[in-house]
């Protein structure tokens, strides 16, 4: 099966098992005619907000339905990757003219589908509550906006990531990437730059290293650890449902697992591990903070993973969302920041 079609092949079991998340003939929609897929993207990603903001799986069940009836009529590539990207809050997604202190909060996709269909993701939910929030910071007000990336491989390899954030690193003053990870909250201080672990991705494919041989994603350039620059010690101060962690925890080839008490520490080690891992919620972090320094950008940047769930939770969803909120205000009204 091509990998293009991975993900919509699961839309048959999702309607047998999760019928009752898309309402009428979502499942199989019937597209108007003359109505660009740009369009339907856009307006995709602005009815996910009139929704259910505890459940990011509508949006994701709904994207691939659409997709797949667009196909169906004969949509080109580009045509069907506007769509895409439209429908996760990537085009024409920009801040208001009057905005002066701008925010950007990312999520992923839902992932192991393959062993939990019915499976949610915290994060998507926190960039679902994020999309046009706005916060009080002094006399003004920080304002945000929300996207939700794929768990695929090949678009990192593409460089997704650093092609969206050229669209806003001239009008963000702090990018937040949330995805979901352990017991706790993470705050990942260590992202790496290699991917170790044989996890696959949302089309079944692997991101090719391994623990014994850590691999570097297609010519992505840079050290081999980067550091957080969110306000941790203002962070850890949001207490809630859950314990939240300055997680230094790395791998690296030379030492194994160690806790770093700073970049200086590691700089010169080979990545195994980075605090966020090995798979692309570590390398999330690694692009974003990559790509702010790269273009010298005085932007505030750091990674959250939010404590995980098996399945779809909704009590528990509820806490993690919240308690991630919490964590982002007190990241935006920090004085550091």
């Amino acid at each position: 099966m091509s990998e293009s079609y991975v993900e919509e092949s699961r839309l048959t079991l999702a309607e047998a098992s999760l019928g009752s998340l898309l309402s009428g003939g979502a499942w199989n929609p019937s597209l108007p005619s003359g109505v660009k897929p740009r369009q339907i993207g856009d307006d995709l990603w602005s009815s996910a907000f009139d929704k259910d903001q505890l459940d990011d799986r509508p949006l994701y069940w709904q994207r691939l339905a659409l997709s797949r009836s667009l196909r169906e009529l004969g949509a080109g590539s580009s045509d069907l990757l506007e769509f895409e990207l439209a429908s996760r809050g990537m085009l024409g997604n920009q801040f208001s003219a009057g905005a002066t202190y701008r925010v950007l909060v990312t999520g992923f996709d839902p992932f192991h589908l393959d062993d939990h269909i019915e499976q949610g993701n915290p994060s998507g939910v926190v960039a679902l509550q994020h999309q046009h929030k706005q916060i009080a910071l002094g006399a003004e007000r920080a304002e945000i906006r929300s996207m939700i990336f794929p768990v695929r491989y090949k678009d990192f390899d593409d460089f997704l990531v650093e092609r969206v954030l050229e669209t806003f690193t001239d009008r963000v003053d702090m990018v937040i990437t949330v995805s979901m990870g352990r017991t706790g909250f993470d705050l990942e201080r260590f992202p790496g730059r290699r991917r170790s672990v044989s996890t696959p991705d949302n089309v079944r494919q692997a991101g090719g290293g391994s623990a014994e041989k850590p691999f570097i994603p297609p010519h992505l350039k840079g050290p081999e650890f980067i550091e957080f620059s969110l306000p941790v010690a203002e962070m850890k101060k949001c207490t809630g449902d859950f314990p939240v962690n300055d997680n230094r925890l790395v791998t690296t080839l030379e030492q194994g697992e160690i806790e770093a008490i700073s970049l200086a520490a590691i700089e010169s080690k080979t990545a195994v591990l980075g605090s966020g891992g090995g798979y692309l919620s570590n390398e999330i972090a690694y692009r974003v903070i990559r790509h702010i320094r790269e273009k010298d950008r005085l932007i505030c940047a750091g990674h959250i993973h939010t404590p995980r769930v098996q399945g779809y939770d909704r009590g528990l969803v509820q806490k993690i969302s919240k308690q991630c909120a919490g964590l982002i205000e007190s990241a935006i009204q920090a004085p550091t920041c």
